[in-house]
């Protein structure tokens, strides 16, 4: 379906957690000299003007990025983030947010590469815009990212974080995260691979983290952030995970700090919370 745009959704409780960690993972394998690439099946259109008639209909990143702005004293991870956060917006004031592409792109060396994957027709072509003076270091694609995802690994250094992020509007997509995670896994095991999915109450979304840890991974990590209470009538999304397969041993440690200091910031309601889980061969 290609009714999603994330600039609706730009710099909520999601994307803090999904940039916080990503970054987290960026910087890990940016500690050895080889080079990398970052693959982004889903990758929107680049970065969001806040002030934007999508971002300001629903301003869900006043309950995001907005609650972590004014704030000091923050977690390291937290403060790294948020610096990163800071660099677009040097004025001073919360005016835009940027999307999984840029914080790769400021995160990575001159020798990484990132592979960017967007279906949508508007938002590819301000995607390209976006990184178009950057050559081969950042190719842009106009394609299905799961699709792509064949093509690509193994990848030429043997290293690679891959971010997996879709619209989960068709609930197809469920069933598609996992058949990429064990083709990506046949084709690339040593690859860091890092998922997102909302906390729904449907079905689908609640059984897949169990299918998750299901899949041939011996290392993995799962953490997600809950900021409310499920509503009654099941509408919307009270929440988050990551599923991070191949991590490094640093993560836990690193979200055992910040995440219950993130529960209590973003919380809406009595119901916040999260879990953090993992697994080691």
């Amino acid at each position: 379906m290609l009714s999603y745009r994330h600039a609706f959704h730009a710099g909520n409780h999601a994307d803090v957690l999904k940039h916080l960690v990503l970054v987290q993972l960026i910087r890990y394998l940016g500690r050895k000299d080889k080079a990398f690439w970052v693959i982004d099946t889903h990758a929107g259109a680049g970065s969001y003007a806040l002030d934007s008639a999508q971002a300001a209909k629903l301003a869900e990143y006043r309950e995001g990025i907005g609650r972590l702005w004014g704030r000091k004293e923050l977690p390291p991870a937290v403060a790294d983030y948020v610096e990163l956060v800071r660099g677009v917006n040097p004025s001073g004031g919360l005016k835009v947010y940027p999307g999984s592409p840029d914080f790769a792109l400021w995160t990575t060396r001159a020798q990484d590469r990132l592979r960017l994957f967007e279906l949508h027709s508007r938002d590819v072509l301000r995607l390209r815009e976006h990184f178009a003076s950057f050559g081969t270091r950042v190719m842009v694609e106009h394609s299905d990212g799961f699709a792509g995802l064949k093509a690509l690994l193994p990848p030429p250094p043997r290293r690679a974080l891959v971010l997996i992020d879709p619209a989960y509007e068709d609930k197809h997509d469920y069933d598609r995260v996992i058949h990429a995670l064990k083709d990506c896994l046949q084709r690339f095991p040593g690859g860091t691979y890092l998922l997102w999915y909302p906390q729904l109450t449907r079905l689908e979304a609640h059984d897949l983290p169990l299918r998750l840890k299901r899949l041939p991974a011996s290392n993995w990590l799962h953490v997600t952030l809950r900021v409310r209470t499920p509503a009654a009538d099941g509408f919307g999304m009270h929440g988050s995970g990551l599923f991070v397969i191949n991590p490094p041993w640093t993560l836990q440690g690193t979200l055992q700090e910040v995440m219950p200091w993130l529960v209590e910031v973003l919380r809406i309601n009595e119901g916040a919370g999260f879990t953090l889980d993992s697994q080691a061969a």
